[in-house]
């Protein structure tokens, strides 16, 4: 179990023949260091420092002077974000990213040599978020609250033209990619009693404990799955080759009353594409019957916020939230005891978890 905020993290025993040594620790993600008392009793005999408010100074830099002084004088760099401009005068051994995305950081940049790790634990927040939208969806949620505290009693038994809602027992939810937020999203989604359905890059690999689809497909099984779902749940990497996975005609594939919830990255879903789908007249083959956005096409803005170029605020079949899906205490504090380790490894010249670029 993770940590509670706040809470010491037991350091992990060391496994190297390398003899421990004290490190300088960089921290510059502000999220991460509001569990800096996880981070540094999980790791107590380290030098740690914050950088998480670099403003823009009175020459007009916006603090990457500040973050390029201090990223080439520490032993390990915890860090969810990192320009092209900063990463190539990065010297710590060890680049620990303080999520599971690498899209805002230029690991490409990086000096040779660099070690490059990521952590997780936000599947079970996001995968609760999932089902939350769903069901607010469904039954309307935010109408219903907002028109009774506008003094309006409207149900079924007052207007025949309210329908009735389904229960999730009667629902598909198919999961467009099946990692770990797919996968505990399908685990949850099971308990409940909906039916579940995949597609992911390769379908005959093993299933991950819990998880029992009625079928998994390849990519190429991605109409079958949106023609199929109630729920079309996305939740792929952002990349070339799903940057516009889901387009007009994947949302035409889709049931008119089915849902898409995006927790995945903006781009993965056109976005002109969706607001006609959600625009269009309900119940014509090319409408969908809502969605819920947890993650946009771009930074929010004066003017911009929500950060789309489509109304989406103003239509009310749709849940909207500043991707805040993974924003659970256990989310962090579990990452920061992963964080704490891994800065304990490396100084004991053991194997560090969660590498997606090797030192070598």
């Amino acid at each position: 179990m993770a940590p509670a905020s706040g809470a010491a993290a037991t350091p992990p025993e060391h496994q190297g023949t390398t003899p421990a040594r004290r490190l300088r620790v960089l921290v510059t993600d502000p999220i991460i260091a509001r569990w800096s008392t996880v981070l540094t009793s999980g790791a107590p005999g380290h030098d740690w420092a914050f950088l998480t408010d670099t403003p823009t100074t009175a020459d007009g830099e916006d603090g990457e002077a500040t973050q390029r002084a201090a990223v080439a004088d520490c032993d390990v760099l915890i860090c969810s974000r990192l320009t092209d401009a900063v990463a190539p005068h990065v010297r710590a051994a060890l680049v620990q990213v303080t999520g599971a995305g690498l899209d805002r950081v230029a690991v490409d940049a990086l000096p040779a040599g660099t070690e490059v790790t990521t952590t997780a634990h936000h599947e079970r927040s996001i995968a609760e978020h999932v089902l939350l939208s769903v069901m607010a969806l469904e039954r309307q949620l935010l109408v219903r609250d907002h028109a009774l505290r506008s003094g309006t009693w409207r149900t079924l038994a007052t207007d025949p033209a309210v329908p009735a809602f389904r229960t999730l027992d009667t629902m598909v939810l198919g999961a467009v990619g099946l990692g770990g937020i797919g996968a505990e999203t399908l685990r949850l989604a099971s308990a409940w009693g909906m039916d579940t359905i995949a597609v992911r890059g390769n379908p005959a690999a093993a299933l991950p404990a819990g998880v029992a689809p009625t079928w998994v497909g390849g990519s190429g099984e991605l109409p079958r799955l949106l023609a199929e779902a109630d729920v079309v749940l996305v939740s792929v990497p952002l990349g070339p080759d799903t940057e516009g996975l889901i387009g007009a005609d994947e949302l035409a594939t889709m049931k008119p009353d089915a849902y898409l919830v995006n927790v995945a990255r903006g781009p993965v879903v056109d976005q002109a594409a969706l607001y006609a789908a959600l625009t269009a007249e309900a119940g014509s083959p090319t409408a969908i019957g809502g969605a819920a956005i947890d993650v946009w096409w771009g930074a929010p803005s004066p003017g911009r916020t929500p950060p789309a170029d489509h109304d989406f605020a103003a239509l009310d079949h749709v849940v909207l939230t500043p991707h805040c899906s993974g924003h659970a205490d256990s989310t962090f504090a579990g990452r920061a005891a992963d964080l704490a380790a891994n800065v304990e490894r490396l100084a004991a010249g053991a194997p560090r978890t969660g590498v997606v670029r090797s030192d070598t």
